[in-house]
C-alpha cells in the first residue's frame, strides 16, 4: 500500500476534520494541527472565513473535509446535528477554489485507523467516541460508512444517547464505560469484524480497552484525509 504522494495526486492538501466543538485543519508538513471553534451555529460560510487563519496564507491543491453527516456521492444527505445550517446544499468546489472531496468523518478517521494498522485484508469497524458516535466499516479497500449510533438500545433510546458526550455527562464516566463495552458487543456481534478500533476524543476516558478492540488516534483522521487523493482510497471519496 501506498504513503507516498503519487506523481498524480495534489501536492498540498489540507484535511479538515469538522467535529461538533472544534474545527481541526492539518496539512502533512505542519508539524501540529490547527484548529478554531465549531458548534451548533457554525456553518460552511464560516469555514470559509476560517480558512485562511487555519491556512496562515498558504496556497493549497485540494481539501479533504470530515463531516459529521452521511454523506452520498460526495455530496452530504442532510446537515450535521451538532453544526449549524447550510452544508447539504454549500458549493464547496466553487468556495474554496480547488478539488474538495467530502465524507463522513468516522470514515475518514477509519480509512486512517486502517493504514495506520496495517491491515491489508479482513473487516474493521470503527467506532468514533466524540460528540455522538460515528460507525464505519471497511473490508479490503472498501469504505461502508454506517449510521448505526442511531439504532435503538435502551428504554427507547440510541447508542449514541449512551455512549456519545451526552451520555457520558449523564451517567458518569464508570457507568459510560460499561454502555461502550456493551455497544462492542452488541455491534460486533452483528457486523463480525476482525479488529474493532475505537477512537474520538473520549476513547481517551477508556479505563479498559474491550475484547478484541484497539484505541485509534484521532490524528489519524488527517491520515484519511490524505489517502483518499491516492489511488489505493481514491474511490472513498467523490471530487467535487
Amino acid at each position: 500500500m501506498s504513503n507516498g504522494n503519487p506523481s498524480n495526486a495534489p501536492r498540498m492538501i489540507v484535511t479538515l476534520d469538522i467535529g461538533g466543538t472544534h474545527a481541526k485543519a492539518k496539512c502533512p508538513h505542519w508539524e501540529a494541527k490547527r484548529e478554531v471553534d465549531s458548534g451548533r451555529t457554525y456553518t460552511p460560510q464560516q469555514l470559509v472565513k476560517d480558512m485562511q487563519h487555519l491556512l496562515g496564507g498558504e496556497k493549497i491543491d485540494a481539501i479533504t473535509i470530515g463531516l459529521p453527516a452521511p454523506i452520498k456521492n460526495g455530496r452530504p444527505l442532510k446537515d450535521p446535528v451538532n453544526l449549524g445550517p447550510g452544508w447539504k446544499d454549500f458549493d464547496y468546489r466553487g468556495a474554496f477554489g480547488v478539488p474538495v472531496k467530502l465524507l463522513n468523518d468516522a470514515a475518514m478517521q477509519a480509512i486512517g485507523s486502517h493504514r495506520a494498522a496495517g491491515m491489508q485484508s479482513g473487516k474493521m469497524l470503527f467506532l468514533g467516541l466524540g460528540t455522538g458516535l460515528g460507525t464505519c466499516m471497511i473490508a479490503g479497500r472498501e469504505v461502508l460508512p454506517m449510521e448505526l449510533a442511531h439504532l435503538p438500545y435502551r428504554k427507547g433510546r440510541s447508542f449514541e444517547d449512551y455512549v456519545g458526550i451526552r451520555g457520558k455527562e449523564e451517567y458518569g464516566t464508570r457507568k459510560w464505560r460499561g454502555h461502550v463495552a456493551e455497544c462492542v458487543r452488541l455491534l460486533s456481534a452483528a457486523v463480525l469484524p476482525d479488529l474493532v478500533v475505537l477512537g474520538g476524543g473520549n476513547s481517551k476516558s477508556l479505563k479498559e480497552l474491550p475484547e478484541g478492540c484497539v484505541l485509534g488516534a484521532n490524528a489519524n483522521a488527517f491520515l484519511g484525509g490524505y489517502a483518499v487523493w491516492e489511488p489505493d482510497w481514491a474511490l472513498a471519496a467523490t471530487e467535487l
